[in-house]
């Protein structure tokens, strides 16, 4: 874990790895609870295979802005250098924001996966790593450590270098778990498909239907009770308020005010049919869209038979 501090070491860094592929990156920021928060550490590694954290690079930019400057030129703006990040956004505010390109954010392939395949009850590096890359005992203390403060501890440089680890991991398994979430249609198991969706249609059709009850069961005994909140759930009410206008009122009132309404109006079946020959009259715009439902064997035979 080569921690530079030099700019002419940090600048030899940067100038190998424009040659890179991907590199997976994280930064550590001072005073970032103040309006003025300063990039302290950027945290470098090229090889998600290594462990060690040989070749996790610590580049020290502490008010160091033409270093960071040439890292953002150089690095984050290349188009052909994949960056991967955890939650992206907080670390794009200090490397380039929305210049920056080829950005990869873990955060957000991890949401994108379906709740079965990982179930979290966060989205946090900590427990993401836990729970695919199996780290245990993983120590998030020095994330809200004095980072502006030179020299470093020995703790600090420590939980530097493994969040690179921890972050190419976890990238690497979040690339499995697409795959799985995501395999190509044409070349899909329908027979064990098929069969699973059918046991998970009547676990699920059980399921929501205690979940349903006991969900309306809560919500008349807790006001019953006078109760607002219990240690697992919040009672809140809210008024929906829905105005209607007879439509020949609503058009004369248009006409005679002069009122811009000029929009597209959805035409429903009933509609179509109400205004038949007269809709041959109007300037439509149609569009068709193709949906499709799974109906089980069984549903469509008694349809059927019906």
């Amino acid at each position: 874990m080569p921690y530079l501090t030099s700019a002419s070491e940090i600048r030899a860094i940067v100038a190998e790895y424009t040659n890179a592929k991907t590199l997976w990156i994280d930064t550590e920021v001072a005073d970032y609870k103040s309006r003025n928060p300063r990039l302290s550490l950027i945290q470098l590694l090229d090889n998600p295979q290594d462990m060690s954290g040989d070749r996790v690079y610590l580049l020290d930019v502490l008010d160091q802005p033409n270093i960071i400057t040439e890292f953002i030129e150089k690095i984050m703006i290349n188009s052909a250098i994949e960056k991967v990040f955890h939650n992206a956004s907080y670390d794009l505010k200090f490397l380039g924001s929305k210049k920056a390109k080829n950005i990869t954010c873990t955060l957000e392939m991890a949401k994108k996966i379906p709740y079965y395949l990982l179930p979290l009850p966060n989205y946090q590096l900590k427990t993401i790593a836990t729970a695919l890359c199996s780290f245990n005992n993983i120590d998030k203390q020095e994330q809200k450590g004095d980072w502006g403060k030179r020299p470093l501890t020995e703790e600090q440089i420590e939980y530097a270098y493994l969040d690179c680890i921890y972050l190419a991991q976890i990238h690497l398994n979040l690339l499995d778990l697409q795959a799985k979430a995501s395999p190509e249609p044409a070349t899909e198991d329908l027979i064990s498909l098929s069969t699973r969706y059918s046991q998970v249609e009547q676990e699920w059709k059980l399921l929501n239907s205690e979940f349903e009850h006991l969900q309306e069961r809560i919500k008349k005994a807790m006001p019953a009770q006078n109760i607002s909140e219990t240690s697992n759930y919040k009672l809140t009410s809210y008024e929906r308020t829905t105005i209607k206008a007879a439509f020949t009122e609503l058009a004369k009132l248009v006409q005679t005010q002069g009122i811009n309404l000029d929009f597209p109006i959805a035409l429903t079946q009933k509609l179509q049919k109400d205004l038949g020959e007269n809709l041959e009259q109007l300037s439509v715009d149609i569009d068709k869209t193709t949906s499709w439902r799974l109906i089980p064997k069984t549903q469509e035979s008694e349809v059927e038979d019906d």
